[in-house]
């Protein structure tokens, strides 16, 4: 990762000034999508990205009343708290080395991975990365605190708790899971139909439980790459939302090196039930033909990304670049599935 020049750094430093959210529901992608476009080669168009970007971003919210640590539980869920929930996230690290607060609060947040559409853990993720690569200056530090803030403001549980005990493989069990009946509404009201439709918790708990830490982790990587490939035949069931299905459990998968080895297996279970109640709010009934990304490389899929300017189709291509790197030979799958993304999203204009 090119940050010789500072571009990411000057670029999270421009965007901690603004909101985590856009219209009070709308996430602010700043962050992760500058990260993945300075991973990738294609730091030249930062600045221009955010400038774009930022035209639609808000001012940080006013803060209300400090959290500390005898109070953040009744703070825990509150979106109103947000700004006060960063402030508390930057002491904590200020205070402590970054991995012993993620080490704490890792198990507290996870409960509530679908919050805002699981963006605030997929920004952790990012975070994650950037701080285990690419080292720990203070506006990466800083990003580390804005994305667990947003995580704690956005703290939201699914409305039924999901526990394998079966032996499908990821790929099988997203194959089997039921749609709800009523997709028109959005992602909440989607979430509230899961335990009234019928086989759905059965299908979502016929997926293998891991037997350890490491075979959880087996099965993380098996799952981001069954809902890429997923997403090239069914993304069109909704082009955006359906992008969350992978980038979700891969910001988990990021995380796993910094994390205690017990937390691996949980974090394996609230990734999959976030991707597997993401799937069935959106999934179409119908396959797309086939779309194959030919002789193209993954540098020039992910260029082709960065014309795109979506932030949704980069975070994708992102993480299909990190499937297809699993490969000995590649994965003209997980490849297809980014030239997908550019199909189903609009650009960004």
């Amino acid at each position: 990762m090119d940050t010789t020049s500072g571009t990411l750094d000057e670029a999270l430093e421009r965007l901690h000034t603004t909101g985590p959210e856009i219209n009070g529901y709308l996430s602010n992608h700043g962050p992760m999508a500058v990260e993945a476009l300075v991973r990738h080669g294609q730091a030249r168009t930062v600045h221009r990205w955010v400038d774009h970007y930022a035209t639609k971003l808000e001012d940080l919210p006013s803060a209300r009343t400090r959290i500390t640590d005898a109070n953040w539980q009744e703070a825990l869920g509150d979106a109103r708290r947000v700004t006060d929930w960063t402030t508390y996230m930057a002491r904590q690290v200020a205070e402590r080395p970054w991995r012993a607060v993620l080490a704490e609060w890792w198990p507290r947040l996870l409960p509530g991975i679908a919050g805002a559409a699981t963006h605030p853990v997929i920004r952790v993720g990012h975070a994650v990365r950037i701080l285990l690569d690419d080292g720990e200056e203070a506006p990466r530090i800083a990003e580390f605190a804005h994305a667990l803030g947003y995580w704690a403001a956005r703290h939201t549980a699914l409305p039924l708790t999901v526990r394998p005990t079966g032996a499908a493989s990821p790929a099988d069990a997203l194959a089997a899971l039921p749609a709800i009946a009523d997709q028109q509404g959005g992602l909440l009201h989607g979430l509230a139909q899961l335990p009234g439709t019928e086989g759905w918790l059965a299908a979502a708990e016929s997926v293998a439980t891991p037997q350890d830490p490491d075979a959880a982790r087996t099965q993380l990587t098996a799952l981001v790459q069954a809902a890429v490939h997923r997403y090239l035949d069914y993304g069109h069931g909704e082009g955006v939302m359906l992008v969350h299905a992978a980038t979700a459990p891969n910001a988990v998968l990021r995380t796993l090196p910094v994390l205690p080895r017990e937390l691996w297996a949980p974090s394996l279970g609230a990734a999959w039930a976030a991707s597997a109640a993401i799937t069935s709010v959106y999934s179409p009934e119908a396959a797309l033909p086939r779309l194959r990304a030919g002789t193209l490389t993954p540098d020039e899929v992910f260029e082709r990304a960065a014309a795109h300017g979506d932030e949704h189709a980069i975070k994708l291509t992102d993480t299909a670049l990190d499937v297809a790197s699993w490969a000995p030979a590649g994965d003209d799958r997980a490849l297809s599935a980014a030239l997908r993304s550019l199909e189903l999203i609009p650009p960004f204009h």
